[in-house]
């Protein structure tokens, strides 16, 4: 049976997607203790300017676009929080420009911006980063198989990882209110609605920062019927 509350592996008009998704079913294996007893992250291990992607080191600029907070928590499938869970994150700069050799496009690149974090949840399962809202961009032609003219919305990549490497969960964020949100192939390829909402920020307004931060909720599930959607290899 499907699960239509997860995104489908080939996504219709996604090259990439078609190229990575197997024609044959998954190959069983035995699962050893490794997948099931670890990782187990020391929290002293990650700094704690690593949650600020606005700012690169202290004393240079901070990152150009507009200042966002997230913050939320980690939860399992009870909705119990989920302590010292590292989440790790990357996303566009304010331009829709990825620091990375992947990324052919000709928009800016800011030299005030990485695009890379990490943060560590606290005994409840929260966790906070600082950042810049990403842009939107559009997807490059692929070739045969590719939707041309396709943008991608503003989102912020997330990866969590829970008590074990089988429990991580590698997943996006995005805005409310994005109209390119209705447009994007890879948010629309979950069937589910209520899933698809799982996705999306909430605006907070009480988050918002003196020095004109606004301020956005996001909670991930990491098991059970209120999973967090994931992505198997999509970018």
């Amino acid at each position: 049976m499907t699960d239509t509350s997860q995104p489908v592996r080939a996504v219709a008009g996604y090259r990439n997607s078609l190229l990575r998704s197997p024609a044959r079913a998954p190959w069983p294996r035995i699962i050893s203790p490794a997948d099931t007893t670890g990782p187990v992250f020391d929290p002293a291990a990650v700094e704690p300017s690593e949650h600020d992607l606005s700012v690169i080191s202290p004393g240079r600029p901070r990152a150009m676009g507009q200042l966002i907070v997230i913050t939320g928590q980690v939860l399992d499938e009870d909705g119990r929080p989920f302590p010292n869970a590292l989440l790790e994150c990357w996303q566009a700069n304010a331009a829709g420009k990825y620091i990375h050799h992947n990324d052919p496009s000709s928009v800016p690149v800011d030299p005030n911006f990485i695009g890379v974090g990490r943060v560590m949840t606290d005994a409840q399962g929260r966790y906070r980063l600082r950042t810049i809202k990403p842009g939107g961009y559009a997807v490059p032609d692929h070739g045969e198989g590719q939707l041309s003219g396709w943008w991608r919305p503003p989102h912020v990549h997330f990866s969590i990882f829970g008590p074990a490497f089988s429990s991580r969960l590698v997943t996006q964020m995005y805005f409310p209110g994005d109209p390119l949100n209705e447009r994007d192939l890879l948010l629309n390829s979950i069937p589910d609605e209520a899933a698809r909402s799982r996705l999306i920020g909430r605006f907070a307004p009480d988050l918002s920062t003196a020095d004109g931060a606004l301020g956005f909720r996001h909670d991930f599930v990491l098991r059970g019927r209120l999973e967090t959607p994931f992505e198997d290899d999509h970018r």
